[in-house]
């Protein structure tokens, strides 16, 4: 073999010495003054956010509030003592009033359906707006994945 199809020889190279001297601390520039740039591309000061007001979390307490109120006259609404009950005793008295509790039981069981489905919609709703609303995902982001 010749000497051209040899490898060349390792430079010697030592990590504790640097390959050039570094300058001195006094002479280092200063840092400019001043909150760092937050976007290199605008130029002037950067707008205010916007306050982010939380319309749906009030209209879901309202509604809650109001199906509460409803559920609660719905219980309140049972008679004691109803007028289709007079006159009678012993075990039809018994079996009227039972009815009336029923009836009662099975209204307020439609209310609280009725809340259900209405809390179903509205969180299903604001779902939906707030992926219409979102923000795009930046290109590192997406090269992340």
């Amino acid at each position: 073999m010749g000497r051209r199809d040899r490898a060349q020889e390792p430079q010697p190279w030592d990590p504790r010495k640097p390959r050039e001297a570094a300058p001195p601390p006094n002479t280092w520039p200063t840092p400019p003054h001043g909150p760092p740039p937050t976007d290199y591309h605008q130029a002037g000061p950067s707008p205010q956010p916007k306050k982010r007001r939380r319309v749906f979390l009030w209209v879901f307490l309202a509604v809650q509030i109001l199906f509460l109120i409803w559920v609660i006259t719905g219980i309140a609404s049972n008679d004691d003592n109803p007028d289709s009950c007079d006159g009678l005793t012993g075990d039809s008295l018994k079996l009227c009033e039972d009815a009336g509790d029923l009836g009662t039981t099975i209204g307020v069981g439609f209310i609280v359906g009725f809340w259900v489905a209405a809390d179903f919609i509205l969180t299903l709703t604001y779902l939906i707006y707030r992926l219409a609303t979102r923000q795009p995902r930046t290109e590192g982001a997406q090269l992340r994945r």
